[in-house]
């Protein structure tokens, strides 16, 4: 980003500074969204085979494997636009979350086990779970958008 300067005095940004490219912010969030369902899928699958599912193993892999769903889609978003990695990238990653969410209800539906979506002591979608979830989102992405575009600008593509 430059810094405009006219006579001394910082310059109107201009209306074009950063435009953000839906098309890729799009494919970035199905990127990720297709690492994120076969995810939740499996966890819904263990969570019904292990008996303690919370104390097994097994959150901790499935956790990363969610971290790398938001950074490949900050990666294809980065790569795509390395002029404005940031931007498109957590706009991927919050993108993947956001439509992950009407799955994660769908699968909440179907298995309807006695927990509210948003309210209860086990409820399938905490208010603070959603808050984290934006924040990793955005900042794993904004992570692999950046990568990406570094990457990029050292092979001088």
């Amino acid at each position: 980003m430059t810094n405009n300067m006219t006579n001394g005095t910082p310059a109107a940004a201009s209306p074009q500074a950063l435009s953000i490219d839906w098309r890729v912010v799009l494919r970035g969030a199905l990127v990720g969204l297709a690492v994120i369902v076969p995810v939740t899928v499996l966890r819904v699958v263990l969570d019904r085979e292990v008996a303690d599912f919370d104390d097994s193993g097994w959150i901790y892999p499935l956790f990363i494997l969610i971290l790398l769903a938001y950074g490949a889609a900050g990666w294809v978003a980065g790569n795509a636009r390395p002029d404005s990695p940031l931007a498109h990238g957590a706009l991927a990653g919050l993108g993947a979350f956001a439509l992950w969410i009407p799955i994660r209800v769908v699968i909440w539906a179907v298995r309807e086990d006695g927990r509210g979506l948003f309210s209860g002591d086990d409820a399938a979608l905490r208010p603070g779970q959603v808050f984290g979830q934006v924040v990793i989102a955005a900042a794993i992405a904004m992570v692999g958008a950046l990568l990406a575009a570094r990457l990029r600008h050292r092979r001088g593509a």
